[in-house]
């Protein structure tokens, strides 16, 4: 599916497979659209650590640990306005026309928060950057997904999650390093990044298959799109049909949970901190301390991805890599349980985080491989945004909990390892359905396409 023109069997091609050989299986052919896919990740994880580093002062310190979680929360029901928005302009556009609406659209809204004052955006901009990064990110791996077969997928999404993290990285040093320059500077540059994300994107939507293709299918989906039975329904009527998306969705949900009562940890034991120092001071420590929190994450994910990722995935498969995450986050907060220091607490969250950006993020992606593409569009938005999201509000429902009863940082940490426990039971049930579909033949897994 994912052939590029013939330009791709070229020698160059065939000396790029061999770049890529140290780390993952990938066929001349397919160089092309490897190589473009991961410089576009590449480009979109940047872009997101941008717009992380600057909201992380904004939101902290014009807002408080607390309202940063009650924040993550608000994403959830800013999602499922969006969502039937979005879910319509599915059964309606192309698919580089989806790409390209969604993602002009961030940068409009980025244009605007620049030119309005920090405080007044602080907990708007917030909110944002945590829709942008469900919906951006989502959107290019479904894409990845789309153009890929499954056996395909096993072999190059690692290769294609380098770029993620590798983007990462390099967006939250430069970011570190620019933090002085101000959050509107740093807004611009995402901006700019994602317009150069859109062009690649059209690039790589014009040479997966030989244009005659191209059009050919162009003209057969403009008459159908979604198949009728399934244009009448909602996004959550889909769910309610599909075990596969449930489980993805539950599992969505208990990685988000976990992660961002991790994250509520991390943040208050940092504020408690920082004494009472003047607030311009407090805004340089607390940027920094973020950039270089983030960089290490993406440094270890990175290496992770590069050297570990792919070779689990073709040795072990995805059903296995899912039980990684939960057995270092248990180790983590049982850490956080009997020692609540700031120093151990920052070893265990970029031990968390880095094996979620790398295993796991793709890992999950990998999941949709064995999907039909009405779960690669919109199932899957829904599972990336609004059920991730749901975990931001159960957080903050436990946050405010938290904060009514004084809990203390070694009983949250003891709330999480009880949730991680639920966490490898949902694991283990969607192992089961990948197991299933995947020995089903692709034939069968095929629903009616979203126009290409």
């Amino acid at each position: 599916m994912a052939n590029a023109p013939n330009a791709q069997t070229s020698v160059a091609s065939r000396v790029f497979a061999r770049v890529f050989r140290p780390f993952a299986k990938v066929e001349p052919e397919e160089t092309f659209s490897v190589a473009v896919l991961t410089l576009t990740i590449f480009l979109i994880m940047m872009a997101y650590y941008f717009l992380k580093t600057a909201r992380e002062p904004l939101v902290l310190l014009y807002g408080g640990a607390e309202v940063k979680s009650y924040a993550s929360a608000a994403q959830a029901t800013v999602l499922l306005l969006a969502l039937p928005l979005y879910n319509a302009l599915v059964k309606h556009v192309s698919r580089m026309r989806l790409l390209t609406t969604v993602y002009l659209f961030f940068v409009s809204n980025l244009i605007l928060f620049t030119l309005l004052p920090a405080s007044t955006i602080a907990v708007a901009f917030f909110v944002w950057v945590g829709v942008f990064n469900m919906m951006a990110v989502s959107q290019a791996w479904g894409f990845a997904a789309d153009i890929y077969k499954p056996e395909q997928g096993k072999r190059l999404f690692a290769i294609i999650g380098v770029g993620g993290s590798s983007g990462a990285y390099a967006g939250s040093r430069i970011a570190k390093t620019a933090a002085a320059l101000g959050p509107q500077k740093l807004m611009l540059a995402a901006s700019a990044t994602l317009v150069v994300v859109v062009l690649l994107f059209a690039w790589v939507n014009r040479s997966v298959e030989p244009a005659e293709e191209v059009q050919k299918k162009e003209e057969t989906h403009a008459e159908g799109g979604i198949p009728e039975q399934h244009a009448a329904e909602g996004t959550f009527a889909l769910f309610m049909r599909d075990k596969y998306l449930l489980l993805a969705g539950a599992l969505s949900l208990l990685v988000n949970w976990v992660n961002s009562n991790g994250e509520y940890i991390l943040d208050r034991t940092l504020l408690a901190s920082l004494g009472d120092a003047p607030m311009e001071q407090k805004i340089t420590f607390v940027g920094s301390f973020k950039g270089d929190y983030f960089s290490w994450v993406n440094l270890v994910g990175f290496l992770l991805q590069l050297f570990v990722v792919s070779r689990v995935l073709t040795k072990l498969g995805p059903r296995v890599a899912l039980y990684f995450l939960p057995g270092v986050a248990f180790i983590g907060y049982t850490i956080m349980l009997t020692a609540p220091i700031l120093s151990l607490i920052r070893i265990a969250k970029i031990s968390e985080n880095s094996l979620d950006y790398s295993i796991e993020k793709t890992s999950f992606q990998a999941l949709f491989l064995v999907a039909s593409r009405i779960e690669k569009y919109v199932g899957k938005m829904t599972v990336e945004t609004f059920l991730v999201r749901m975990g931001d509000v159960f957080s903050a429902g436990l946050v405010w909990v938290a904060s009514m009863l004084a809990l203390s940082t070694p009983a949250m940490a003891g709330i999480n390892m009880a949730l991680i426990a639920i966490w490898v039971v949902v694991v283990f049930a969607i192992g089961k359905e990948h197991k299933r579909r995947s020995e089903e033949s692709e034939e069968m897994l095929a629903l009616e396409p979203i126009r290409t």
